[in-house]
């Protein structure tokens, strides 16, 4: 800390502790000379704020803080506090102070503020930031009568990236993607990461919905072109939700919400594209809502069922399996088909605990009837049960599969699993590990809707299959 002392009456320096010569790079001898030459090296507009609080003492103590440009020398900030020592008729006699540098410090306030309003990542904006550049928006075109649109960006293939390039090559992909999504922008329009993939996008003065089509669009082609990252080329798409003021609503968070309904439209479509909010989508996304609190609680209140379609062996005539397939007895809507809430249950991870309930029921039911004797039939009933994506992703299908065959007492040999095809090529490796530690279990796989994804025959002869179940659409018309 630098240490003075000085005489207001005579206009002299008294004392200059050697620190000062650190922070202005000016000998201590100067002052000395001329008691207010440190003045010379303050920025020029902190300048009369400076000489405001050594004029005005009254109170007898100051403190204030001001940056020190020495010439040829880095910018400094100092705090400095300032006492006024009176004698006893109430006269100024000495003026004595104490100088920190704070450069220090204000470099953390400033990564600390940073951090609060940019994401860590990107540099981006994060959402404290846009919603607080969103409320300046809409004020800007309330008051100029001008339109504004809000655009939702969720990247469609970046969580396989992530996972089978590692995180760090998802880091520095990201990184990427912000800069080109700045890079397609004005400079006043407002991107912000606020997800791990997704990004919000707030566009000012904006040519109704025309000219936000043209905008998504370009950002979709941005996005679009290949990235070389590590010597690898990947590709991303994205889906985007775009909304619009005042046409869709008035405040931000609203605005936020529909662009984002429409974003789930846009990837309930087959991604990489881009939708528009509209009434319908919003009241659609409550009854989903809704609907989807109903389906938390479906299996606790056993609102599930279990219907079973047979399979017929053509020589024979006799039902040789069942197809276990869930339905929800709503207590208000009725009967709802699978169609209705499982895509639900998949995006949500209810799927998982509707799985094993599935799962141990049809292993508990057909064995029931092999008990009771109700199955006829040269070879024991067998029953099949879907295994959804997540199930398969997931560990521990294989301790699942155990669990239901040993509290059923049915024998292995009677339970099929059916997996989709596309849910195999997700991550076909995975997939012929899991399959295979099935099979050593001595159950039985299928694979559905053969011939609606993009599987060879040829990968399809590395897999531990027993049938496979080809979609009509595939055979349609032959």
């Amino acid at each position: 800390d630098v240490f003075w002392l000085s005489d207001p009456r005579r206009e002299l320096a008294l004392y200059v502790s050697p620190a000062f010569e650190r922070i202005w790079h000016m000998p201590v001898a100067e002052v000395y000379r001329d008691w207010r030459a440190w003045l010379r090296d303050v920025h020029e507009d902190d300048r009369e704020t400076v000489r405001a609080h050594l004029d005005n003492l009254g109170q007898g103590e100051q403190e204030f803080e001001f940056r020190v440009c020495p010439p040829g020398h880095e910018m400094r900030y100092v705090s400095m506090r300032v006492y006024v020592v009176r004698d006893g008729e109430g006269h100024d006699v000495r003026r004595t102070g104490v100088i920190q540098d704070i450069t220090e410090r204000k470099a953390q306030e400033a990564r600390i503020e940073h951090l609060a309003y940019h994401d860590g990542l990107t540099g981006l904006p994060n959402r404290t930031m846009l919603m607080d550049r969103l409320g300046q928006a809409l004020s800007q075109a309330q008051r100029l009568d001008q339109q504004l649109a809000v655009l939702y960006i969720d990247l469609d293939r970046f969580k396989p990236i992530n996972d089978s390039l590692g995180h760090a090559v998802g880091d520095r992909l990201l990184q990427e993607i912000a800069r080109r999504l700045r890079a397609t922008l004005r400079e006043n329009d407002t991107v912000a990461r606020v997800g791990g993939d997704e990004f919000q996008v707030v566009v000012c003065n904006v040519a109704g919905a025309t000219g936000a089509a043209r905008i998504a669009e370009k950002l979709m082609r941005a996005l679009g072109e290949p990235f070389t990252l590590e010597g690898q080329e990947l590709h991303v798409t994205a889906s985007l939700g775009v909304s619009l003021f005042p046409r869709d609503g008035a405040s931000g968070e609203l605005l936020l919400k529909f662009a984002d309904i429409a974003l789930y439209e846009a990837k309930g479509e087959g991604r990489n594209a881009y939708r528009f909010f509209s009434p319908e989508m919003n009241a659609q996304a409550h009854g989903r809502l809704r609907l989807e609190n109903d389906l938390r609680r479906a299996v606790e209140r056993n609102e599930l069922e279990l219907h079973y379609q047979p399979q017929l062996d053509l020589a024979t005539g006799e039902v040789c399996a069942v197809e276990a397939l869930v339905r929800w007895r709503h207590p208000e809507r009725g009967l709802v088909l699978p169609n209705q809430f499982i895509p639900m249950a998949e995006e949500t991870g209810l799927v998982l605990g509707i799985g094993e309930w599935v799962l141990g029921e049809a292993c508990r039911q057909v064995a029931q009837w092999q008990r009771d004797g109700l199955v006829s039939g040269s070879a024991p009933l067998r029953v099949a049960v879907n295994i959804s994506a997540r199930q398969l992703q997931r560990p521990g299908l294989d301790g699942a599969v155990r669990r239901a065959l040993a509290q059923s007492g049915l024998p292995a040999e009677c339970l099929e699993l059916e997996i989709t095809e596309s849910s195999v090529m997700l991550d076909p490796q995975h997939a012929q590990s899991v399959l295979q530690s099935l099979r050593e279990l001595g159950v039985q796989l299928s694979i559905d809707d053969f011939g609606t994804g993009y599987s060879s025959l040829a990968y399809l002869k590395r897999l531990p299959l027993d049938r496979l179940k080809i979609d009509r659409s595939f055979i349609g018309g032959i």
